[in-house]
């Protein structure tokens, strides 16, 4: 016994006659495993537990006829597959129309010439089989699409997170700065979709990727000297230009990244954005390119403002964190100079969202403590 041969394509038969179920098996029994039964319902239940290579059916049976078996067949999704031929004594065209119509593959009429029906079966078992191995390929290779789109979202989502903690390292904000500054742009993101300004640009996967980008918007500051960078006070003159240099760097360091992987990704396109103008100013007198209105990136003036409002209300060594209040009364004194105003209608709506959000990720004694004692290392 030939253990490796292929088992036979099963072929079920459908036929309320005994004479014609013996002389179906008879006739496939060679090169089939031959499945009867006498009426429509035992078909469909056998069909839905067991689905075979091919159905033949017949026609006309009591209770319910092979039209019906072979509508409700089409509709099942486990069976929808299966191809039937019809093997009946009506051979009128209306008939063999409504049949095929109906999503049968084949319509023969009796008499039967074997040869013919052989053939027949043969040539639809085959495409049946060609047709489920297409299906099995396209269902591997849909999930090994999706498998391979998850690695690299989680991959970007990686690069993004340590690109972030390498600049939170030096700076004297926290990592907590990060997460709310990232929960600020969405919350301001979503409240914002339905303004006809914006909602071209906020869809449901750019404010995911704003979320998942904010965290970079001051990775240029490891470029930043560490006594210009930790000073726990207010710049000279001088050290401000330095520092207002951070965001050109940012942005060299995401160009070249993008020159890297030979193509300027989505996700880095937007950090781009972030990083490189969130300091610009509504009315241009903000840096590096003094930028104006609607020419400041959408991204950008939603990171100006969580940033600003995260710099208020956050405690440092050198000062005591302002109530939301406060913050929120300077927000709305910079609507329209150093904020969209637009943006500035969002946060007023948001006032109990930002709230709960700075609480949520507040800031804890041993992380500032943590953060002041590597500033007095640092000097």
């Amino acid at each position: 016994m030939d253990l490796f041969r292929a088992a036979k394509p099963t072929v079920l038969v459908v036929d309320d006659t005994p004479a014609n179920l013996g002389l179906m098996a008879e006739l496939l029994k060679s090169a089939y495993t031959v499945k009867a039964v006498n009426n429509g319902v035992r078909a469909l239940a056998l069909a839905e537990l067991e689905p075979p290579d091919l159905i033949l059916l017949d026609v006309m049976m009591p209770e319910m006829d092979g039209y019906e078996v072979c509508r409700l067949l089409k509709a099942r999704p486990n069976t929808r597959q299966i191809p039937v031929i019809f093997l009946t004594s009506r051979g009128e065209v209306e008939d063999e129309q409504h049949g095929l119509a109906l999503g049968a593959v084949d319509y023969i009429t009796r008499p039967i010439n074997p040869p013919i029906l052989l053939s027949r079966v043969r040539a639809h078992v085959a495409d049946a089989s060609s047709a489920k191995t297409m299906r099995v390929n396209n269902e591997y290779l849909e999930f090994e699409v999706v498998k391979r789109t998850r690695q690299l979202a989680a991959l970007q989502d990686v690069t993004i997170l340590a690109l972030a903690s390498l600049a939170e390292k030096r700076d004297a904000d926290t990592g907590n700065h990060l997460r709310r500054t990232q929960h600020y742009m969405r919350a301001l993101s979503k409240h914002l979709k339905p303004n006809s300004r914006f909602n071209d640009f906020l869809t449901n996967e750019m404010v995911e990727l704003l979320f998942k980008c904010a965290p970079l918007h001051d990775i240029g500051k490891v470029g930043i000297p560490d006594r210009i960078l930790l000073k726990p006070g207010r710049y000279e003159p001088d050290e401000f230009e330095i520092m207002k240099t951070h965001p050109a760097l940012g942005r060299d360091a995401l160009l070249h990244a993008g020159a890297t992987s030979g193509e300027m990704l989505d996700f880095l396109e937007i950090a781009k954005d972030i990083v490189y103008s969130h300091h610009e100013k509504w009315d241009g007198s903000g840096y590096p390119l003094g930028l104006i209105g609607d020419a400041i990136p959408i991204p950008a003036r939603l990171m100006a403002l969580a940033d600003v409002y995260d710099a208020l209300i956050s405690p440092r060594v050198y000062k005591a964190g302002m109530s939301h209040a406060q913050a929120a009364a300077i927000i709305m004194q910079g609507k329209g100079t150093h904020f969209d105003p637009d943006m500035v209608d969002a946060f007023a709506c948001l006032g109990d969202e930002f709230q709960v959000i700075s609480e949520r990720f507040n800031d804890t004694q041993a992380e500032l403590i943590s953060k002041a004692e590597y500033l007095e290392r640092a000097f």
